[in-house]
């Protein structure tokens, strides 16, 4: 009886013990910064979220909810989502990336620029422009692709990911920057083709 009651409570403690623990990339929570960034540079802030209304919960979900609130049954354990975007460096960059695009506007417009599909501004045709608007065109786009590397690297050390993210985050980054052009700009998109949006 004394070893039945030994395996029931060792069993009891296991169950209650049980956590599965989840790491993964946040892309989702990153694809909200970027929107939120982007749209910060290029002046067209995201609107507010919608409210969650409460009591929209699922009523079979409560059982679960109860089981689990009193430490018995198998939990999810995730990692932090919050993605730290707020460091004096990327807000010195938005800051920066924000000068250079009000500069960079009229050449969006002439066609002499667009967004590539590595999150970086790309010099397409300055055929209509003299030496010294080629000049400054070169100049923005340098200084803006100079900021816009900076500011993924910085996420990518705020938040304490691995270097093999970065990719992903400058990925990101690309469909935000795509998305937030306007008719008539130019991008290019995942397949390398420029079309003009």
């Amino acid at each position: 009886m004394k070893r039945l009651v030994k395996i029931s409570f060792f069993c009891l403690i296991m169950v209650a013990a049980c956590v599965t623990v989840n790491i993964y990339f946040p892309a989702a929570e990153v694809q909200k910064a970027a929107d939120n960034i982007v749209g910060d540079v290029t002046g067209e802030g995201q609107p507010a979220p919608a409210p969650v209304k409460p009591g929209s919960s699922s009523w079979l979900l409560e059982p679960l909810r109860i089981v689990s609130s009193m430490g018995l049954g198998p939990t999810n354990a995730f990692a932090q989502v919050n993605v730290n975007v707020s460091t004096p460096a990327i807000r010195a960059l938005k800051e920066s990336m924000g000068n250079s695009f009000r500069q960079l506007k009229p050449y969006y417009e002439k066609a002499v620029v667009g967004e590539n599909n590595n999150g970086l501004v790309e010099t397409r045709d300055t055929a209509g422009l003299d030496l010294r608007e080629q000049a400054q065109a070169k100049q923005l786009v340098d200084q803006m692709n100079k900021d816009r590397t900076a500011l993924y690297r910085e996420i990518q050390a705020a938040n304490n990911y691995p270097a093999e993210i970065l990719p992903q985050i400058q990925k990101i980054f690309a469909n935000s920057w795509r998305d937030k052009s306007r008719p008539g700009w130019w991008t290019q998109n995942d397949n390398g083709q420029w079309v003009k949006k």
